[in-house]
């Protein structure tokens, strides 16, 4: 059997064949008291209305809701 960089970079190689590439993500670990707390801080310091500007534009711009009656 060949070793695990070798199976990865035939692995890799047949998705770069069918047109896919690998995407990796590093996030914010939210099961984490302390990106919880962080995350509560940045959300108490939020402007109200600036929110409610940037929801009501996000909604004017929206096409998935642009059928429903308001």
């Amino acid at each position: 059997m060949a070793a695990p960089a070798e199976r990865m970079k035939a692995v890799r190689a047949r998705r770069r064949a069918r047109g896919l590439r690998e995407l990796r993500l590093v996030v914010p670990d939210a099961s984490s008291d302390e990106v919880r707390k962080r995350i509560a801080d940045q959300v108490a310091r939020l402007n109200p209305d600036d929110e409610r500007a940037a929801m009501e534009w996000i909604e004017a711009v929206s096409e998935f809701d642009a059928d429903t009656p308001r």
